[in-house]
């Protein structure tokens, strides 16, 4: 089942390897520098839960009420916080996109601070969210969607499905301030390169200055690339929808074999060679088997009993064919002979490794 499973996922890594052969748009092989989103984040309060919000041991949730409350006029002393279940203390986070006025909404994402069972039926109340910079840049409220359900019992028994703790508000935050644009007034278009590679730099800037002229698009590294923009916003737009046309073909790049340890699943591309190796593979199985017994001395001897403790030790070991690699193998004979071996996925890691430390991996390994 395993080796079925890894023989599926290398004829579609095969697929894909045709696709990113052929030429990608430019816009899809870099970010923008100055385009991207920015993390907001706020505290507020959840109203309206059926006795599933935080416990009088959460004290900063009274505290929120109790503020709240001062905002509306209602005094109370701080030694005598409102002790309700209704009500829970969350953190919400959005990401502002790129670009956004004042009056786009956003998603917001709500999250239990305190030890609250569920969300569910809740409510929050308005909440300012805030960037890195302390300004607020957008207002969140609304109903929460919340996938889990929490149910329990008098007796402590209790059955949870998913997260109940945790919800989303859809358009739940409105924009209330622009992001600056300095892309705009700096005169110049900055792409950093999702993968940097040398020959993917270099296609692109020969790509850029076969559209616009010469001296068009310079590479700073292999990372990242500097472009002479108009300053006027309706050029710039038309530059930028023009870049999107434009496609690149891809740098060659050393081939990669993936392995996660938790999940025992290895990934590897077609572009993945060993040089000519011999590989044997066996497991040696050591069993050893403890055994109790007594030593009872003869009726009227005067002897004592003696606790005897014997040991057995098994050695077996499992017969294992040597097999030979020729120069250049390539990812599908490498599956083949795998699977001939009858080895697990963690078993190939230890023979890439072992093939990696001999020289004869062409191929870098990455374990997660």
């Amino acid at each position: 089942m395993r080796n079925s499973r890894f023989l599926f996922l290398t004829g579609l890594l095969f697929a894909a390897m045709d696709v990113f052969a052929a030429q990608r748009s430019l816009l899809d092989l870099v970010d923008v520098q100055g385009v991207r989103d920015n993390q907001l984040v706020g505290y507020g309060l959840v109203v309206g839960l059926p006795g599933s919000g935080d416990k009088t041991q959460v004290k900063f949730a009274a505290q929120s009420l109790n503020n709240m409350l001062k905002q509306f006029g209602v005094q109370m002393d701080e030694r005598d916080l409102p002790k309700s279940k209704n009500i829970a203390a969350v953190a919400v986070h959005a990401s502002l996109p790129p670009m956004s006025s004042p009056g786009q909404t956003i998603n917001v994402t709500v999250n239990s601070l305190g030890d609250a069972k569920s969300l569910h039926g809740g409510s929050l109340m308005l909440t300012p969210l805030r960037g890195v910079d302390g300004k607020v840049y957008a207002l969140a409220q609304g109903n929460l969607v919340v996938g889990g359900i929490n149910a329990s019992g008098k007796n402590g028994s209790s059955v949870t499905v998913n997260v109940p703790t945790s919800g989303i508000i859809p358009n739940g935050a409105i924009v209330e301030r622009a992001i600056l644009d300095r892309q705009q007034a700096s005169g110049e278009v900055v792409l950093n390169l999702k993968a940097p590679n040398y020959q993917t730099a270099r296609n692109i800037v020969s790509a850029v200055n076969k559209v616009f002229g010469p001296d068009v698009a310079k590479a700073q590294n292999w990372g990242q690339l500097t472009l002479s923009a108009p300053r006027d916003p309706n050029d710039l737009n038309t530059f930028m929808s023009m870049l999107q046309d434009i496609n690149v073909e891809l740098g060659s790049s050393r081939p990669k074999v993936v392995f996660n340890s938790r999940t025992g699943t290895v990934v590897m591309n077609d572009a993945v060679r060993v040089k000519r190796a011999a590989v044997s593979h066996g497991n040696l199985t050591i069993t050893i088997t403890e055994t109790e017994g007594a030593s009872q001395p003869a009726p009227f001897s005067r002897g004592r009993t003696v606790p005897l403790q014997a040991s057995d030790v098994t050695v077996e070991e499992q017969q294992a064919n040597m097999m030979l690699w020729p120069e250049g193998t390539s990812l599908d004979v490498i599956v083949q002979a795998v699977n001939a071996l009858g080895a697990t996925p963690a078993e190939l890691m230890s023979i890439l490794v072992a093939l990696d430390k001999a020289g004869a991996l062409e191929a870098d390994l990455v374990v997660i």
